[in-house]
């Protein structure tokens, strides 16, 4: 049976799926694994990690189908995360996860001082924020230059990925334009004199687009993987775009809402639009362009309840749905790990307003998904005012298996939502990229790989609750932050 394999590495596991020609999984696997926080805003994982679970998973989904046979691998992961490795290709210290990981203020600033805001925009599309790779090479350079002196490549998941399965030394666009500022998102390539000046004794990856070949397995990784020698490699991308292909949510017009770890926003056009508070990146397939966002947690905002409480997540939410909307007067900012889009404050941090005695776990719970509610609607109206044609919004992710997170969100924005029939997610969406680069007649196409069979639309009975909620929730920020900042000062100082 001819089939792909797909493996996506996120934040909280690594997933990897085995999909036949005509879309249907024939297994699955995962690995749970956590990131490292060192430090206050620091976030890091060892990329050898990555490595080492997919080998496991490609092992026990090759095990798990007797007689397969694999055409195509496909690759993806969570970022942009920076991994610098030497000549050998040893990582010389751990990755520095995406957005989340806020350190790099300093570079952020000093080299917004040096290359002026309105000339990185220009170049690479969005202004620097702790999501852009760049500063974090900045960072290692003047913080760990034991690691600097031997750093000779970069990589992130999903091309760390293929070139331990292939041996070349490759990166997508879509990710590129995240290495903000060295990429020029006009030109479609790296920006030479600034890659010098900030990444000068590290290799440029060769750039190519998310679907495309990367190579075939070597000798070496088949004797590790199980995967025949000589079965191509696609280049691959970030998990999220990696996901809006997995449920046809790439196209010019289509929002796709992730619901993970942290919540993801990636809207698709034709044209580069530009604005401070959101990200503009390269699309995953030529011709396009996104405007994205993210909010720094959704499904760790939740899981910290569930872990405070001791309940489980059926409990919860049955005990959310009985609170009902508005939460009993509860209100909370979500941004417990700062934020990312749309204020862009790494030293913001979750607020809970209105507590009384008689509240409960559920009421606490419920507020959690508003508060991540509001974050979406503040990254859709923003996205929207800088001139996103947003035409249809499809949600992915594990959060879509709680239909009440689903419900909740189109209810404080407004919008409908569809939802595929899968929404395994990014691995899911690495099989199908293989499989089209792999196909020996015409190509699959995801609506016939993972049709739309819901949609969820908002209750006309909430809207007047949460049109007003969203007022209170722009003005508690605005209202809190020079105190939260404060107290940020003072986290920081204390895990010094």
């Amino acid at each position: 049976m001819r089939c792909t394999l797909g493996v996506d590495i996120g934040t909280s596991s690594s997933k990897g799926v085995l999909v036949d020609a005509d879309g249907a999984i024939l297994a699955t696997a995962s690995r749970a694994h956590d990131v490292s926080r060192p430090h206050s805003g620091w976030v890091e994982m060892d990329g050898r990690v990555w490595w080492e679970e997919f080998v496991s998973l490609a092992g026990e989904l090759i095990a798990a189908v007797p007689g397969v046979e694999i055409v195509g691998v496909g690759v993806s992961g969570m970022g942009p995360c920076i991994l610098l490795a030497d000549e050998e290709d040893e990582p010389v210290r751990p990755a520095i996860l995406y957005g989340v990981d806020t350190r790099a203020g300093e570079q952020i600033e000093r080299m917004t001082d040096e290359l002026g805001a309105e000339e990185i925009a220009r170049v690479g599309g969005s202004l620097l924020t702790s999501q852009a790779g760049g500063p974090k090479i900045a960072w290692i350079a003047e913080r760990d230059p034991e690691a600097w002196a031997r750093a000779r490549r970069l990589f992130m998941p999903a091309s760390w990925l293929a070139r331990r399965l292939t041996g070349e030394y490759v990166l997508d666009h879509q990710s590129a334009s995240q290495v903000s500022p060295l990429y020029d998102i006009e030109a479609g390539r790296w920006h030479d004199e600034w890659w010098e000046r900030y990444a000068g004794p590290i290799e440029a990856p060769e750039l190519r687009w998310a679907g495309d070949i990367a190579g075939a397995v070597t000798a070496d990784a088949a004797s590790l993987t199980g995967i025949p020698e000589g079965v191509p490699v696609i280049v691959g991308t970030i998990d999220a775009w990696t996901e809006a292909v997995s449920v046809g949510a790439h196209e010019v017009g289509d929002l796709m809402l992730m619901y993970g770890t942290t919540m993801f926003l990636v809207a698709t056009g034709e044209q580069t639009l530009r604005t401070p508070s959101m990200w503009t990146t390269a699309g995953a397939f030529p011709g396009t362009r996104n405007l994205a966002g993210g909010l720094s947690t959704s499904g760790a905002l939740t899981a910290w309840l569930k872990d405070l409480t001791g309940a489980d997540y059926p409990e919860l939410l049955a005990e959310a749905e009985a609170s009902g909307p508005g939460a009993r007067g509860l209100l909370m900012l979500p941004y417990f790990a700062g934020e990312r889009t749309p204020i862009q404050d790494p030293d913001a941090r979750g607020v809970i307003a209105g507590l009384a005695l008689e509240h409960t776990r559920g009421d606490l719970y419920r507020a959690a998904l508003e508060a991540t509610a509001l974050g979406v609607r503040h990254n859709v109206e923003t996205m929207r005012a800088a001139g996103a044609d947003i035409r249809r919004i499809v949600a992915v992710g594990g959060g879509t298996q709680g239909r009440l997170w689903l419900q909740v969100v189109s209810d404080v924005t407004g919008l409908v939502q569809e939802v595929p029939d899968k929404t395994i997610g990014a691995s899911f969406g690495a099989a199908f990229l293989a499989a089209v680069a792999t196909a020996e007649g015409d190509p699959a196409e995801i609506r016939d790989w993972n049709p739309l069979v819901e949609s969820i639309h908002p209750a006309p009975e909430t809207r007047a609750l949460y049109d007003e909620l969203f007022d209170r929730y722009r003005w508690l920020y605005e209202s809190s932050k020079d105190l939260v900042h404060e107290l940020a000062a003072d986290q920081r100082e204390a895990s010094a």
